[in-house]
């Protein structure tokens, strides 16, 4: 019989960096039922696979034993402290941070006033901070990590007291103290960076009841109500617009400066702001599935998975603290055994490489990079689903592309009109007059068109569809036929030089739809499929970065080849999804990594061959659940966006990894020539940690070149 997993999600606070998550984690594997655990320094979460024999009781006693709080994820009383650690001064490390340093204060003026009893103050200063440190050493050490930093601490102070140096111990755990506390700040920051998303949307909505719209709490909005938003409001959920027009500001969403004109039947994101006009709008998503939450929920999914980088450096930690260990331990005792060298010198020199050597500046070096740059990404739109994709995003060498709804809007327009008699604006109201009701693509373009040219529509009798071939029907008394040129072709003779012109249309890769009034030509309109704005900018720019671009298309090699040669992309055309799938084998097995970009449907096959699958979107379900990112917003510049990012992120934890170890080999050798001692030694290792992490905080405001 098998036993049946689950899982159960934490959410935990009080951690600063990667050495709080490793205590967390070799703790709760105690537990009995315990399968697998996952921490998050960034998010603040604990997730539990359990089995039989599973006691949460008792994986909360663990954890708060470590000095930790802890609750259930729905638990909305633990957000009270992850609050009020914005209020520095309030939380409990800064509580004993400032507790220390006061006693420290006063040992030094009573020590003035009474030079006898000077040592004894500050050994009660001492007391002050080091019980808790030393309290949380031990309780790790019973549950599974006896090399972490507390313990590390605790005894290089009890060494310094035993050879005389209580003063320098008081205020090396003092500034251990102001470490921990500025790791938080650092913590909490990163924390509140990608949640600060919520906060965009507002808390309270207008709500359409009985035809009177009265104020509601937003979060209690359902599927299919109605809400109200006046100019300046934002909007309370995702939702399509019923009625109104107006202008929506998603900057604060999407990062796009200028405001959008929607009206009935556009859809509208949660925490985007309506300028003008006054909108109905019918809600599709409850507050915890609208865009915003989905993206956060993801983004902290994404957080809690490790880069291979990452990976690396946990396994290398595990081996480094012991050893560096063993190493303050030899220089503590052999010079002195062999060569005759003073015991109190090397044991305080010792007892600095104790201190030197945790690896907490090394351990957070990439996770508080990664968290950073995912975070900065889903704030413009750009959603990496973890450390390993981040990571990969960076070595790409080839992109595929998708072309409809990618490269291109996904939608046609109408790029030609030509009326043999000049009048354009009377051949677009007849035609549109025909295309009245109908839902196919190219109606809908050409209706807009029409709207767009205030083209009056005039009413059509007697109007029916050909299958195959168009629309037929009676308009202003005169009998009329809209469509393909070789049905008009069967029913009507052409002039030539009409004929020569279509041809050289349908080359570009145009759809073309003639207009016969009473058995005579007068004239044709043509529609395409256009390629985005950014798009021939943002092939340019992963060009000039050496990266090979390719469309892969399902559309006829006509229309592919017109569209790739305006755009200057390889193009691959008349392609099912296994074909582009081979397409994409293809490329790797030229040497190149690749990351295909598409809509998240017809080319899941290729997404998932390729080495970073892109769903390209506008927020939708299938942008945001398939592939390993998503361009949330559907521009075509997000991809070589996302690559920068990848190398901003790679560059920054270079640079993480080269201060942790720099400082710690530059106090190591200085620590044991004697130049410098306990209170340079603590430095290196908070002053790296506080360095390293306030680094990796600066991707928090990267943007795109």
């Amino acid at each position: 019989m098998q036993m049946e997993v689950s899982s159960t999600r934490y959410r935990v606070t009080g951690m600063d960096c990667a050495s709080c998550a490793a205590k967390i984690e070799t703790a709760v594997r105690r537990v009995n039922g315990v399968g697998d655990v996952a921490v998050s320094v960034t998010n603040g979460t604990l997730i539990v696979s359990h089995g039989d024999g599973f006691a949460a009781s008792q994986v909360k006693r663990q954890v708060k034993g470590l000095g930790y709080g802890i609750a259930d994820e729905g638990d909305r009383a633990l957000n009270k402290p992850c609050a009020g650690s914005d209020r520095w001064w309030s939380n409990r490390k800064a509580v004993l941070t400032l507790a220390c340093g006061g006693a420290l204060a006063v040992a030094f003026a009573a020590g003035q006033v009474f030079p006898r009893a000077e040592y004894a103050f500050f050994l009660a200063a001492l007391a002050v901070g080091l019980v808790p440190i030393a309290y949380r050493a031990l309780t790790a050490a019973r549950f599974g990590t006896p090399f972490s930093i507390e313990m590390l601490m605790t005894i290089a102070a009890i060494g310094a007291v035993v050879i005389g140096a209580a003063e320098e111990a008081a205020a090396v755990v003092f500034l251990f103290l102001v470490g921990e506390a500025l790791e938080g700040l650092a913590a909490s920051r990163a924390r509140r960076s990608i949640q600060g998303l919520t906060d965009l949307v507002p808390k309270t909505a207008l709500l359409e009841a009985d035809g009177n719209p009265h104020t509601v709490d937003a979060a209690s909005l359902e599927v299919g109500n109605i809400v109200i938003v006046r100019p300046g409001d934002r909007v309370p959920a995702d939702g399509v617009i019923v009625e109104g027009t107006g202008e929506v500001d998603e900057a604060p969403v999407t990062g796009e400066s200028v405001a959008k004109v929607k009206s009935a039947g556009d859809d509208v994101f949660a925490g985007t702001i309506n300028a003008n006009g006054v909108l109905r709008i019918k809600v599709t998503a409850a507050a915890e599935d609208n865009t915003i939450a989905r993206v956060v929920r993801l983004v902290e999914e994404a957080q809690e998975s490790k880069a291979p980088t990452e990976r690396f450096i946990d396994r290398f930690s595990r081996y480094y603290t012991p050893g560096v260990v063993a190493l303050a331990a030899m220089v503590a005792i052999v010079p002195p055994l062999t060569m005759g060298e003073p015991w109190q010198e090397w044991i305080y020199k010792g007892l600095a490489m104790l201190l030197i050597g945790c690896p907490c500046a090394l351990v957070i070096s990439t996770p508080a990079a990664i968290a950073a740059g995912l975070s900065a990404g889903a704030r413009r739109g750009l959603l990496i689903k973890g450390g390993a994709v981040l990571e990969m995003l960076g070595k790409v060498t080839a992109v595929a592309f998708d072309k409809t709804g990618t490269l291109t809007e996904g939608r046609p327009r109408v790029t030609d009109v030509f009326a043999v008699d000049g009048r354009t604006q009377r051949l677009v109201s007849m035609a549109a007059s025909l295309e009245q009701g109908s839902s196919h693509p190219l109606a809908l373009a050409l209706l807009g068109h029409a709207k767009e040219i205030k083209a009056p529509i005039p009413p059509a009798f007697s109007a029916r569809a050909v299958p195959g071939e168009g629309v037929v029907g009676v308009v202003g008394g005169n009998d009329i036929f809209f469509g393909a040129p070789r049905a008009a072709e069967r029913r009507y003779k052409l002039p030539a030089d009409l004929t020569a012109q279509i041809d050289s249309l349908n080359r570009e890769g145009k759809t073309v739809s003639i207009l016969v009034v009473d058995s005579v030509a007068t004239g044709f309109i043509a529609l395409r499929d256009e390629p985005r704005p950014d798009a021939a900018a943002a092939l340019d720019i992963l060009r000039s970065h050496n990266i090979r671009t390719v469309m892969l298309t399902g559309d006829n090699r006509a229309t592919a080849e017109a569209v790739a040669a305006g755009l200057g992309i390889e193009p691959k055309s008349e392609m099912m999804p296994e074909a582009k799938q081979a397409a994409v084998r293809e490329l790797q097995r030229e040497g190149l990594i690749v990351a295909k970009v598409g809509d998240g449907i017809n080319d899941a096959p290729a997404l998932a061959a390729a080495d970073v699958g892109i769903a390209m979107g506008g927020g939708t379900d299938v942008a945001l659940e398939t592939g390993d990112a998503a361009a949330l917003h559907g521009r075509v510049t997000d991809i070589p966006d996302m690559i920068a990012l990848s190398k901003s992120t790679m560059n920054n934890i270079r640079q993480n990894i080269v201060v942790a170890l720099g400082l710690k080999a530059v106090f190591l050798v200085t620590t044991v020539i004697g130049v410098t001692g306990l209170w340079p030694a603590i430095l290196a290792d908070t002053g790296a940690t506080v360095l390293v992490t306030a680094n990796a905080m600066r991707l928090l405001s990267w943007r795109p070149r």
